[in-house]
């Protein structure tokens, strides 16, 4: 019986994830499988993995072929790399223990180029938060002085009004001051004349 490994859907629409499975290759892909050994959940960032390493590697042993996407996760995951390790090891190329060494150095470098990669996205995504933020900062900046202007125009209209109140004020005032300065000038104190005096007495002669 061929065997198989590979993906069958879950999840609802527009939130897809998968069960990496194996099944025999003439069953439907929804259909009938002969174990589970993993997920995939492509929805998040990054992708979410889960894999029964041993089993993975057992099947690939006895010769299930993965598809194409699940060949990606198991080389991803290592599993190809350990079954490569393993061949040379059945070859006699060198002992299991240098296999190990060397599948442990790989999966030491393949753990710094993912965290290089994870770090890279963080910095793009700091990055790009500062952007938006500026943005927004000129957008409401905008705002600020658009609003600025218009209450300046609004007290601009206005203003006039005010001044023509205030020189209508003036010029009543001053009105008031000239009337009645024409009132105090047309009222004049009254002075009493001087009684004539009589004539003096001429002497009588004796």
């Amino acid at each position: 019986m061929a065997t198989k490994l590979r993906l069958q859907r879950r999840g609802r629409k527009n939130y897809a994830f998968y069960q990496i499975i194996v099944a025999d290759s003439r069953a439907p892909r929804d259909g009938k499988y002969i174990e589970r050994i993993g997920s995939y959940n492509p929805n998040t960032n990054p992708a979410t993995i889960t894999l029964d390493f041993d089993r993975a590697l057992y099947w690939l042993q006895v010769g299930a072929q993965p598809t194409d996407t699940v060949r990606n996760i198991l080389s991803d995951e290592g599993v190809l790399m350990k079954k490569h390790l393993l061949g040379g090891v059945a070859k006699g190329a060198f002992d299991e223990a240098e296999a190990e060494k060397r599948f442990e150095a790989w999966m030491s470098s393949k753990l710094q180029a993912s965290q290089k990669l994870k770090n890279k996205d963080e910095e793009a995504q700091r990055a790009a938060e500062k952007a938006r933020l500026d943005a927004e900062k000129e957008v409401n900046k905008a705002k600020a002085e658009a609003l600025a202007k218009k209450k300046a125009e609004a007290e601009a209209e206005n203003n006039p009004v005010a001044e023509e109140t205030v020189e209508e004020t003036v010029e009543a005032a001053e009105t008031t001051e000239v009337t009645e300065t024409t009132e105090n000038e047309s009222v004049e104190p009254k002075t009493e004349a001087p009684a004539n005096e009589a004539p003096a007495e001429e002497p009588k002669a004796e």
